[in-house]
């Protein structure tokens, strides 16, 4: 009986630690192996904010068509690069000055650029103006068994998942690695996916580079779980209830 309660209880401690293959990343990966990269620029989405600088061959000329102060350390805090930015409205639109409104539908910011320059062109404004936009408010959330969850803002083009999840801390060692999920939302419709960190196969999804206003959810592992008191599956219950009884009988005699 008493070799019975050993079994049980090394079963038990067994059934509640991780195992490498839950916690190594990228496990099939290959070491030497080369794959290309391919960057995709995310579309312009409302709520956006955007700040956007027109130039001209005459500088001067070009003012109008610009907010805030110009070039200077204003520029540099965020905070004012927002409040001086185009806010993207519901319909996908935008206020530009002289311009009036224009649409940002479907558009990535360098398409927006060039459809900006176009008008400058096409309606006369300014001889070959240069435009740039750049989106100042890209943020993404992490939550869950992260070492610091909450909502992070990149100044990048392109951020990946793994440099996402840097921002938090990385997984904790009861972060669920293999199913983690990325809710998404574009053009009004929200998309949920599972990422599987242990394989190297997400890096060549559409979900290895983050986009803006992503959400990242990573779940308690199976151990996390049984020992916080939650009961996975019947056979944990059934080893539970042996264990019960065996001690139940050690102590009866």
């Amino acid at each position: 009986m008493k070799i019975r309660f050993l079994v049980l209880l090394i079963l038990g401690v067994l059934s509640s630690c991780a195992s490498k293959k839950d916690i190594f990343y990228m496990q099939d990966a290959t070491p030497i192996a080369e794959t290309e990269v391919n960057y995709v620029s995310s579309v312009i989405q409302p709520n956006d904010i955007l700040r956007i600088n027109v130039e001209s061959i005459v500088p001067e000329a070009a003012i109008p068509y610009n907010r805030g102060t110009g070039q200077g350390m204003v520029q540099q805090n965020p905070q004012m690069l927002q409040l001086d930015g185009y806010l993207v409205s519901e319909q996908n639109t935008i206020s530009f000055p002289i311009l009036g409104t224009i649409s940002t539908a479907g558009k990535t910011t360098e398409a927006l650029a060039k459809h900006i320059t176009e008008i400058l062109v096409s309606g006369g404004h300014l001889k070959q103006p240069t435009v740039n936009v750049r989106l100042v408010n890209a943020k993404v959330t992490i939550l869950g068994e992260v070492n610091q969850p909450g909502t992070y803002t990149f100044t990048e083009q392109n951020i990946t998942l793994l440099q996402a999840l840097g921002y938090a801390g990385d997984l904790t060692i009861n972060g669920k690695r293999d199913d983690v999920l990325l809710t998404r939302e574009v053009d009004g419709n929200r998309r949920v996916t599972h990422i599987d960190l242990t394989s190297a196969e997400f890096m060549n999804g559409e979900f290895y580079f983050i986009k803006p206003n992503d959400v990242i959810v990573v779940n308690p592992n199976k151990p996390r779980v049984m020992n916080s008191g939650y009961i996975s599956n019947v056979g944990v219950v059934f080893g539970a209830v042996s264990l019960a009884l065996s001690i139940a009988v050690l102590l009866s005699r």
